[in-house]
């Protein structure tokens, strides 16, 4: 049995917003809605999909979250012009809820969780699967962590998620290479669970969601939170590791040299920082 048609998409809040949502037979789809900048996480978007992931969990017609991206990309990440203005800007006013906010929603939202990643996931656009029920891929889709080509350290417990998805070897080359990873190599070393073509992807992921969705909200709940509860120690002291090194890297040389090269549209050089930078 194939889902009835969606209701049209209603956008979240007033004015322009970069999360759209849609609820159809019990499952709300949130699509990433920032095409111009490859759906990058501003403090505005972490607040949208932070406040609409509180929103879905307390939703008692809402069985499952599908996410998804509009346009060519999944997410770039954090999106880096506004990354250099907080660490240049003295008076950069943050979001309400941020990135910490973000991964704090995710990390305890009880509901099944299905991405359908439809094209490039850089940075939170490839460590959000670690939190993910399931993820479903565009076979022509691609996934990066970034963070030793920006000077920075891993984000959203990657350093304790990843390895338990793929593997110690699988993801200390995902985490330390900052280089690009096919949907094919993604499959192969089980960072997601189905390849689609991409015009098929989004009816895939939502065709699954749908079935999860027939269930008992109950008892979704309780295998999910047999499934995440004992990680719960484990992710948030990776989280804690994690943002301390983040915060004693951010604006270093590396950083600042990465973003500068961001702005100039060059490659970063690395290789002139001072001794252990």
């Amino acid at each position: 049995m194939r889902p009835r048609p969606a209701p049209d998409l209603a956008v979240a809040g007033e004015g322009t917003s970069p999360l759209q949502v849609r609820d159809a037979d019990r499952v709300r789809t949130l699509t990433l809605a920032r095409p111009e900048a490859l759906n990058a996480f501003d403090e505005a978007l972490y607040d949208a999909l932070t406040v609409a992931l509180h929103e879905a969990s307390a939703d008692p017609t809402v069985a499952v979250v599908l996410l998804t991206g509009q346009g060519r990309a999944f997410s770039a990440g954090t999106d880096l012009v506004e990354m250099a203005e907080r660490v240049t800007n003295p008076d950069f006013v943050p979001g309400e809820h941020g990135f910490i906010g973000l991964i704090d929603a995710l990390a305890g939202f009880d509901k099944p969780l299905v991405l359908a990643i439809n094209g490039l996931g850089l940075g939170i656009g490839t460590t959000v699967i670690g939190f993910a029920d399931l993820a479903f891929m565009a076979d022509d889709a691609r996934l990066k962590c970034p963070f030793t080509s920006l000077g920075v350290a891993p984000e959203a417990a990657s350093s304790y998620l990843l390895p338990r998805l793929v593997g110690r070897q699988n993801a200390a080359w995902v985490l330390l290479s900052s280089e690009w990873i096919s949907a094919a190599e993604a499959h192969e070393m089980g960072l997601v669970w189905r390849l689609c073509p991409a015009e098929e992807l989004l009816t895939v992921a939502t065709e699954h969601a749908t079935r999860l969705a027939r269930l008992p909200i109950s008892s979704l709940r309780a295998v999910k939170r047999t499934m995440v509860e004992p990680l719960a120690r484990q992710i948030a002291e990776a989280r804690e590791r994690e943002n301390q090194c983040f915060a004693e890297l951010m604006g270093g040389p590396a950083n600042s040299e990465a973003l500068a090269a961001f702005a100039e549209g060059r490659p970063a050089d690395f290789t002139a920082l001072p001794d252990g930078a």
